[in-house]
């Protein structure tokens, strides 16, 4: 998990120099913007469907299909993956929407919009990298006792 923590905190500081200074990265040609756009659908949407899936759909299936041990081993690896996904199309998201509606121009929704999406990207990188490895941990240890007794 390595190099996608690299790589994950290199595209968040893509993204935050973008919102703060997006003539930086160029000029706002068509093209550009309208693949920046498209961009910002994709990884705002892949997100979206990723949470709804793992949330309402795989996540209850699994619960309810799968003994116990075999269900917190596949959520154990499955969800730093999951985590790691939603980072980095979060981080792309709002370097693209920062990129469409620079701060200092943006109307007063886009600001929320725009700290709304921050603030999505930060409680995904708290759960990454805090509360999935405790949870990760706890539950080993407690499936160990089970094996144990």
């Amino acid at each position: 998990m390595g190099w996608m923590t690299r790589f994950l905190t290199a595209i968040a500081f893509l993204a935050v120099g973008v919102i703060f200074s997006p003539e930086t990265f160029g000029s706002k040609s068509a093209k550009i913007t309208t693949f920046v756009r498209l961009a910002h659908l994709l990884c705002f949407s892949t997100a979206w469907g990723a949470a709804l899936w793992v949330t309402f759909i795989g996540g209850i299936i699994m619960f309810k299909n799968l003994p116990r041990h075999q269900f917190g081993n596949l959520q154990s690896k499955m969800f730093p993956a999951y985590f790691m996904m939603v980072g980095i199309c979060c981080a792309v998201s709002v370097g693209c929407f920062g990129y469409t509606h620079p701060w200092k121009s943006s109307a007063t929704a886009e600001k929320y919009q725009l700290g709304f999406l921050v603030a999505a990207f930060v409680f995904n990188l708290t759960n990454l990298f805090v509360f999935t490895p405790m949870t990760i941990e706890v539950t080993d240890f407690i499936f160990c006792l089970h094996d144990c007794a």
